[in-house]
């Protein structure tokens, strides 16, 4: 899915299955974003999916039964029959139901000030920047995914990154990407910084974040708020659009990378997908100078 911001309004621009339910799109609507670019798409196969936590930085999408008994809590009937299927690389050439179309985006779209793409396809991370260049679209952010975040894909890695603002990616990924290449987060950044991305955050989990700025060639290791932790989905999501936001406001990355950090830490202390969307401004900023103390440079 990706998201497009002007002025003070989100757009949402991507694919889903058509057998989500509908409320849940109108509940978004209701949240004030743009869902015109919300497709529901025909699909095959089980539309369920699981993800499980052993604990906040390693999750599981197996055996959601032992899951669910480790935790001592009942088992969803929704669950019954459920199979995890292991995932497959991205095709280069071939588009899936999910892949987004340049025809996806809709009017108006192209007159924002910025974009994020989280975890696609390689096609769509491949298509979709150039044509949301050709519009008013000058800020990029982009979350890999992981069906491409592996050394056959390593040729293909800098024609995805040039021109993109910043690249904020998980450690995981990362290491996977870089594998029999190096083992140096800060190296790994660098080279991906070279290819023409202006920043690169690595986002470790519970230990905080990375952030390079090739620009200033300044390195900053970012510890996590200390947040009460609940419910660890969504939160890579919710730092990379806490990060977004500041940037386009302030454009210093130090700032952007603060923001999403604590938008994460608001994110993990509940368990509804708006849950952050309650918390107060002044608990933010109060986070915000906690954090901004923390800080240090490597």
């Amino acid at each position: 899915m990706g998201a497009a911001i002007w002025e003070q309004s989100i757009g949402l621009l991507g694919r889903i299955r058509e057998d989500i339910p509908p409320d849940w799109i109108t509940k978004i609507s209701q949240k004030g974003m743009d869902v015109r670019g919300v497709h529901p798409t025909p699909a095959q196969g089980d539309s369920r999916h699981f993800t499980g936590f052993i604990d906040m930085d390693t999750r599981t999408h197996r055996e959601p039964f032992a899951q669910y008994s480790r935790a001592n809590l009942p088992f969803p009937k929704e669950l019954l029959g459920y199979i995890h299927n292991d995932p497959v690389i991205d095709s280069r050439t071939q588009s899936t139901p999910f892949t987004l179309r340049l025809s996806d985006i809709p009017t108006g779209y192209l007159d924002c000030t910025a974009a994020h793409l989280a975890p696609l396809d390689f096609l769509s991370h491949s298509l979709v920047p150039p044509a949301f260049r050709q519009g008013s679209i000058n800020t990029i952010t982009m979350d890999p995914s992981s069906s491409y975040m592996n050394p056959a894909f390593w040729d293909d890695i800098p024609g995805l990154l040039k021109g993109i603002t910043a690249f904020l990616c998980s450690e995981e990924k990362l290491r996977s990407l870089f594998q029999g290449r190096s083992s140096d987060p800060w190296e790994m950044a660098e080279a991906l910084a070279g290819y023409g991305c202006e920043m690169i955050v690595i986002k470790r989990g519970s230990r905080g974040q990375y952030l390079y700025d090739h620009r200033g060639r300044a390195r900053w290791v970012i510890p996590a708020y200390p947040a009460k932790a609940v419910n660890p989905v969504g939160v890579g999501d919710a730092f990379c659009g806490g990060f977004l936001a500041a940037y386009r406001t302030k454009y210093n990355p130090f700032e952007a990378a603060l923001a999403g950090n604590i938008s994460a830490s608001l994110v993990i202390e509940g368990t509804s997908p708006f849950y952050a969307l309650d918390a107060l401004p002044a608990l933010a900023s109060a986070r915000l100078e906690f954090l901004r103390n923390t800080v240090r440079k490597a």
